[in-house]
């Protein structure tokens, strides 16, 4: 038993130290670009991408980013499933939301003006 603890305090301090390395690495690549603002843009770029690839690498080792990449996977399965419309159907569908919403707003700007006029017709305003 004292073996399997020892062995997830283990895991949990190398998950400590990838988390570290990765926060250090973005630190840096943000402070040396701010550091280094005056030098030319393609000079700045090349090393921040260099960090930020390799804090992916590390964050892709880590169990977050397990987890991450294990949700992907499922994401794309899942996008296999879908049965996407035609384009006919998205067509007719989008003509008939266009439809409504300008019912519904024609609807909707003659109860306002009808509210209007019986407003101004008790107190006596005129709009």
């Amino acid at each position: 038993m004292s073996a399997n603890n020892e062995a997830k305090v283990a895991l949990f301090s190398l998950e400590v130290v990838k988390w570290v390395v990765i926060v250090t690495l973005l630190l840096g690549a943000i402070l040396g670009n701010y550091y280094y603002g005056k030098t030319t843009l393609y000079l700045r770029i090349v090393p921040i991408i260099i960090l930020v690839i390799t804090s992916i690498c590390i964050l892709l080792s880590t169990k977050v980013g397990k987890d991450i990449l294990v949700f992907i996977r499922e994401s794309k399965a899942e996008l296999k499933k879908v049965i996407w419309p035609t384009y006919q159907e998205t067509f007719r569908i989008t003509l008939i939301v266009i439809v409504v919403t300008t019912f519904m707003s024609l609807i909707l700007w003659g109860l306002d003006n009808i509210l209007v006029r019986v407003i101004s017709f008790i107190t006596g305003l005129r709009f």
